[in-house]
């Protein structure tokens, strides 16, 4: 159910004209209140038939705002830089909003994925270096190289809410042009390694720099999107990660060819275009990122903006309707100590991170590995890149069936475990045999399988930005969960070892144990919610309608913890 956060208001004179904040409800007549839409009928199941609708029936759905008893307590506030969009009672056709979602989708969610292929790019192109001697070049070995991997993963955690509470303060719309352009010059400056240490202090910039970007876009992002639709985009927004990873094996195939130009290794060259490459996208940002959807006027991007009045409308209250909670921090409103300590400790929010910590380690050491198992079982550097290149599409097939799915069934923690499940045979496979009396062409499929596995990272970080339920809590929370999400990438770049190598025969059963445990904690998760969700509805129910009104009028609870809240599961 939608959210609600209530908020101590001034109070304002009804239907003042020169009030900021449209029409207040509850002065006006039942009899001039327009209709509300019903839901828009949708098919459940990607081979059920479109049901039809009509696209000029109206889209408004039922919210707070439609009652007088309790829309004064959901106002924006006059500071929240959209409130002079805000009217409850505006109405407007599916034909307008399906409109409107495809133009966003155009507008923001494209430039959006093109930043993270930007990202993508420069975390991704350390394996393709691998198959051009990158190693032996600058003297290094398999554990040096999985340093360097914990060195960036370390300094990447470390960055990640800092960089969440720069954003919040000055607006991602200016930090994150900042970030890319920065890591950018970094990754350009890498044609330059020399040894162990520029190694490892290239990583560690990157990492510091790079922190952040994610939960800052998808913060971006919820200033557009409803709930479910954001959790949707998401998948395509990884996508766009597994998309640059194939562009990047392509890049690495010719780029590496240009080995001994100049007397440089092609690897050189590689870390040099592409830094180069991103820099431009990173430039791009300060000018295709607008602060948020009623403030997308500038010179560049037009006097009058990319949306029209009636879209900023409907934009705002769209959303409003859906999450009401998404007007309690205006977009450059910093986080103060004690509402970061008050998100911090949220427990509500820990399964989750839980969650964000184990569920990608039974699979992030064979993709890490992947270009060096394939050299190892007798590929040459330009067929390793190209065979790296059909798990990536695998993958991206099945982590956006698997979202969609989630949306579909409504059964968040049941269908983002079929990851571990579908895992679950290849690395019993990969501990069952011994890999070195295999086919080359066996081990090659088995792994490629393995890492088409539906990736859930799309649906947790959605259900963690459903969960939170307050600007302020989704700020932190989504940093949060990255940085153990970043912290597991740790954990995961150590368990194949170079004394291991190159069958990683341990590895390979810690990664089978880690998943079973995996599939324990997600019934757990499921568990515990649904336990949350059953005292509310104790406590919730028990209340008279007079009581449930003064609880709304006068509570202090706030976020996921206010009674009228359920966790989705």
């Amino acid at each position: 159910m939608a959210t609600i956060l209530v908020r101590d208001k001034t109070p304002r004179v009804a239907n003042d004209p020169d009030s900021k904040l449209g029409p207040d409800i509850s002065t006006t007549s039942v009899n001039t209140i327009p209709p509300l839409g019903e839901p828009l009928p949708k098919k459940r199941f990607w081979f059920q038939k479109t049901r039809p609708y009509d696209p000029d029936a109206i889209a408004t759905q039922a919210s707070v705002f439609d009652d007088p008893e309790t829309a004064k307590q959901y106002q924006p506030p006059p500071e929240w830089e959209n409130t002079h969009r805000f009217n409850p009672l505006a109405r407007w056709t599916w034909r307008e909003e399906v409109r409107l979602v495809r133009k966003i989708d155009f507008r923001i969610m494209v430039w959006t994925c093109i930043m993270f292929m930007a990202l993508e790019l420069d975390r991704a192109n350390l394996s393709q270096a691998l198959t051009d001697n990158f190693l032996p070049d600058l003297g290094l070995t398999t554990n040096d190289y999985n340093l360097g991997v914990t060195v960036f993963r370390l300094s990447f955690l470390c960055a990640e809410l800092p960089s969440q509470l720069v954003s919040k303060w000055m607006g991602p719309d200016r930090w994150i042009p900042m970030q890319m352009s920065l890591w950018s010059i970094v990754a350009a400056m890498q044609f330059f390694l020399s040894g162990r240490a520029s190694f490892l202090v290239c990583r560690s910039l990157l990492g510091i720099l790079q922190g952040g970007f994610i939960p800052d876009v998808i913060l971006y992002l919820s200033y557009f999107y409803k709930h479910h639709e954001l959790t949707v985009r998401l998948a395509f927004f990884w996508t766009a990660m597994s998309i640059a990873d194939i562009c990047s094996a392509l890049l690495a195939y010719g780029i590496l060819h240009m080995r001994g130009l100049q007397g440089h290794s092609g690897w050189r060259w590689l870390f040099l275009l592409e830094g180069l490459l991103t820099l431009v996208i990173g430039l791009l940002a300060f000018l295709l990122m607008p602060a948020g959807p009623c403030q997308t006027a500038s010179w560049f991007r037009g006097k009058n903006g990319w949306f029209t009045e009636r879209e900023e409308t409907i934009m705002v209250n769209r959303v409003l309707r859906d999450d009401p909670s998404k007007s309690d921090m205006h977009n450059r409103q910093p986080i103060t100590f004690g509402l970061l300590w008050r998100s911090l400790k949220d427990f509500d929010l820990w399964p989750l991170y839980i969650l964000g910590l184990t569920f990608q380690i039974p699979m992030t050491p064979p993709a890490q590995y992947l270009t060096l198992t394939l050299r190892q079982l007798g590929f040459d550097t330009f067929q390793t890149n190209l065979l790296a290149i059909p798990n990536t599409i695998g993958h991206i097939i099945t982590m956006v069936l698997i979202t969609y799915l989630s949306e579909a069934v409504s059964q968040l923690t049941l269908v983002a475990s079929l990851g571990q499940i579908w895992s679950l045979p290849f690395l019993i496979y990969l501990n069952a045999v011994d890999t070195a009396k295999v086919n080359r062409w066996v081990i090659y499929a088995v792994t490629t399988l393995l890492l088409c596995y539906p990736n859930p990272h799309p649906i947790q970080v959605g259900w963690n930005s459903r969960n939170s339920n307050t600007v302020r809590s989704r700020t932190v929370s989504a940093a949060c969960y990255n940085m153990f999400v970043q912290a597991s990438s740790i954990i995961a770049s150590n368990i194949y070892r170079q004394d291991d190598a190159p069958r990683y025969r341990r590895g390979n059963k810690q990664l089978l144990g880690i998943l079973c445990m995996n599939l324990a904690l997600y019934g757990l998760v499921k568990a515990y919610y649904v336990f949350r969700n059953k005292q509310r509805d104790k406590k919730w129910n028990a209340m008279t309608p007079e009581e449930r009104l003064h609880y709304l009028a006068t509570t202090t609870d706030q976020g996921n913890k206010r009674l009228d809240f359920r966790f989705h599961h």
